[in-house]
C-alpha cells in the first residue's frame, strides 16, 4: 500500500477541477483503464514483462489513480518483451485493437507504439494526427534498452530534427516516402553505430530505444526489477521494485505539483484542454 500524498480533501478538490465523473476526460480515462485491463491479461498470458510509467506510474503513486489531468496511458518494456508482443499482436488479428507502429502504418514515424483503438479520431496538435490509419483511444507502449546518455542523445536529436519538417508536407506520397527514407538512414545506419557506442555504459544506464529522445530519463535494472504492484484506480499492476527513484530520474521532484501553464501543456487533445480550461480565444 502506497502512503496517501494528499489529504482526501486535496484529491477530492483535484478530480473536481480536472476530471470529476461524466466529464469527457474521466470518460476516457475509465477507457482507458479497461484498455490497460486488456492489454495488461495479454501480456501476463505470453510471459511478457511489462510496468506502468511516466505519467501512469505517476498517477499509480501520487494518486492511486490517474493523474487527474492526464489523458492517456503510458506503459514500458525491455526489448525482448516488446519483440514479443509485437508477434503476439500481429497474431491475433483482432476487430477492435491494433498496434500502431511503423510497420503497420506508413505515416507513424514515432519510435514508440500504441495499443489502439481502430475506431475513433484524435484531436490534437499533432499535425500527423490527421492522417493516421487509425485515430482510437490509445495506450503509449514505451521500450528501453541499455545504452548510454551520449547514445540517446545523439540518436534522438539527429531522428527528431529530420523528420519533424516532413509533417509540413501536404503532399501525401512525397512525406511517405521521405519518411521511410529518413527512417532508413537514421534508424537502420546511424542507430547501430550509436549502439555502439552505447555498449561504452559503465553506469549501467538504460535509456529509451535509440532514436527516441527524452535521454535525461535514466532507468536502473536495480530500481526497476523484481517488479511488484500498486493499486491504480482500484486494480493492481505491475510497477518499479523501486518506484521512488524510478520517477526521481524521469521527475526529479515528482511529489510536487506542476504549474498549470504546465499541466495545460501535458495534455495531449484539444477537447480535454477545452473542457478544462475554456476554448481559447
Amino acid at each position: 500500500m502506497e502512503k496517501t500524498i494528499f489529504t482526501e480533501e486535496e484529491a477530492q478538490a483535484l478530480r473536481k477541477k480536472y476530471n470529476p465523473d461524466g466529464s469527457l476526460l474521466r470518460n476516457q480515462q475509465m477507457e482507458l483503464l479497461e484498455m490497460l485491463k486488456i492489454l495488461g491479461d495479454i501480456c501476463d498470458k505470453n510471459n511478457i514483462q511489462w510496468w506502468l510509467s511516466s505519467g501512469t506510474l505517476l498517477g499509480a503513486i501520487r494518486h492511486q489513480g490517474f493523474v487527474p489531468w492526464d489523458d492517456d496511458v503510458d506503459i514500458v518494456m525491455f526489448k525482448k518483451d516488446f519483440n514479443r508482443l509485437e508477434k503476439v499482436l500481429s497474431r491475433m488479428k483482432d476487430e477492435t485493437f491494433v498496434l500502431h507502429s511503423m510497420r503497420t502504418d506508413i505515416e507513424y514515424v514515432r519510435i514508440f507504439n500504441k495499443f489502439r483503438k481502430r475506431e475513433g479520431k484524435e484531436f490534437s496538435h499533432d499535425r500527423r494526427c490527421g492522417h493516421y490509419k487509425w485515430g482510437g483511444s490509445y495506450i503509449d507502449i514505451f521500450v528501453i534498452e541499455k545504452t548510454s546518455y551520449t547514445a540517446a542523445f545523439l540518436s534522438g536529436a539527429i531522428y527528431k530534427n529530420v523528420i519533424y519538417p516532413t509533417s509540413y508536407l501536404k503532399t501525401r506520397w512525397l512525406r511517405c516516402v521521405l519518411n521511410r527514407i529518413i527512417e532508413v538512414l537514421c534508424l537502420g545506419i546511424l542507430n547501430p553505430i550509436f549502439r555502439l557506442i552505447g555498449l561504452i555504459n559503465p553506469k549501467g544506464e538504460y535509456h529509451y530505444k535509440l532514436g527516441m529522445g527524452w535521454a535525461r530519463s535514466t532507468y536502473y535494472k536495480k530500481d526497476i526489477l523484481p517488479l511488484r504492484k500498486a493499486t491504480f484506480e482500484g486494480t493492481e499492476f505491475p510497477v518499479p521494485h523501486d518506484p521512488d527513484k524510478y520517477l526521481t530520474g524521469i521527475y526529479g521532484n515528482w511529489r510536487k505539483l506542476p504549474e498549470e501553464k504546465t499541466i495545460k501543456r501535458n495534455i495531449h487533445r484539444l477537447e480535454y484542454i477545452e473542457e478544462i480550461f475554456g476554448k481559447a480565444e
